[in-house]
């Protein structure tokens, strides 16, 4: 017989995940208008409010290179600020659970998260992050793999002795923009390597969209192997074919409970084009058509992930909310169905109903809940030709 019970047959799949957010940083990184910083707040604020307990807050990189986050330190602060402790206190939450996460590519973005932390106001967890093609770690990075993994090792003991956590993020797994298909055995040695010179959990991402289910499964499974615990492994999904909830579902299959999207699935490379002036950002986009770009959505994921019955913290509701909201600071429509369709609700959408069903029914002589004609037997009776081959 079949075995119907999901989780005997993916008996890694989780009862429970976190979802991390990272719609300020890697959402608005992309966006060619800078988005208020009184916007960036409160959306930090309500995505907090609404479950989130690891939150990307911005990039300590170049304002020069991504003046999106020229209000870094301004963000850092305000979420440091007895204020919105206090905020936190009135809701329930436990502000210590709260970690809060800047990206910081190269060395230098690290000592500038060093001297915030000496402030007070620095984050608690960093990340750098590698490619296995070098071409597009080149286009990220600017330099060599050889240099970088040195440079990451200088920077996460200066990131450990501040008192803060680093994560080593592992791209191009299932494949390059720039130089096309990669070797998913080359993603697991790097995940080591990250781990080897003390970064604190890995993000291992597709960064371009190239994933399939079946290399998703295969490559987490092979992750998991190697490196068993399920909570050093972040999986990082974009979405430019309209698969990526399929790859979702393939790492819950195969045991990963950490996963990271953005409101509306924004994100992409940091933007060459601000308000009206041409930027540095990293160079040309890797795309011809800006409409299949970004992460998985994070209103989307949610709504996947809960009618799953697997728990997960978040108020889906609240976020559903500020999705719409987002589509208003935004200026256009972006990528969530569930903002506009919802959740799969158990009672149904009576408002759509038709009139007149149950007086046609009483016309028929049928009772309210009657589905077969009277004088049918109660299970139907499959005809031999269509019924299972006996062993």
């Amino acid at each position: 017989m079949t075995e119907y019970d999901y989780w005997k047959i993916f008996p890694r799949m989780p009862k429970k995940v976190t979802i991390g957010d990272i719609t300020i940083r890697d959402g608005f990184q992309h966006e060619e208008k800078f988005i208020s910083t009184a916007a960036k707040k409160f959306y930090l604020e309500e995505l907090i409010f609404a479950g989130c307990r690891h939150i990307e807050v911005t990039n300590l990189g170049s304002p020069y290179l991504m003046p999106q986050f020229r209000d870094a330190e301004e963000l850092l602060t305000h979420l440091r600020s007895d204020r919105f402790k206090k905020k936190c206190e009135r809701k329930g939450i436990d502000y210590g659970s709260i970690v809060l996460t800047a990206i910081t590519i190269r060395e230098s973005a690290v000592d500038r998260a060093v001297e915030l932390r000496k402030r007070g106001i620095g984050p608690d967890r960093l990340l750098m992050m590698v490619s296995t093609e070098e071409e597009h770690h080149f286009a990220n990075s600017g330099t060599t793999l050889p240099d970088y993994w040195q440079e990451c090792e200088r920077a996460i003991k200066k990131c450990n002795d501040a008192g803060m956590v680093m994560c080593g993020t592992v791209s191009t797994i299932w494949g390059s923009p720039i130089g096309g298909a990669t070797d998913m055995k080359d993603a697991v040695e790097f995940a080591k390597r990250w781990l080897e010179i003390g970064a604190h959990d890995i993000e291992h991402a597709d960064h371009d969209g190239s994933a399939s289910a079946a290399d998703v499964y295969r490559y987490f499974s092979m992750v998991l192997d190697e490196i068993p615990d399920p909570r050093l492994h972040i999986a990082h999904f974009h979405e430019t074919k309209r698969v990526a909830a399929a790859s979702v579902l393939a790492a819950l299959q195969a045991g990963i409970i950490n996963f990271e999207a953005t409101l509306g699935g924004l994100g992409g490379q940091p933007a060459n084009f601000l308000d009206d002036c041409p930027v540095k950002g990293t160079g040309d986009y890797y795309y011809d058509d800006p409409r299949y770009v970004g992460l998985v959505t994070l209103e989307d994921t949610l709504v996947q992930i809960d009618e799953m019955g697997i728990a997960h913290g978040w108020n889906v509701d609240r976020v559903l909310w500020l999705g719409k909201q987002l589509e208003k600071t935004i200026g256009r429509r972006l990528r969530s169905e569930a903002v506009i369709n919802g959740r799969t609700l158990k009672e149904g959408h009576m408002q759509y109903a038709r009139p007149g069903l149950a007086k046609r029914k009483e016309k028929l002589g049928e009772t309210p809940y009657q589905k077969l004609p009277a004088g049918w037997s109660e299970k139907a009776n499959l005809p031999e030709q269509y019924r299972p081959q006996k062993a």
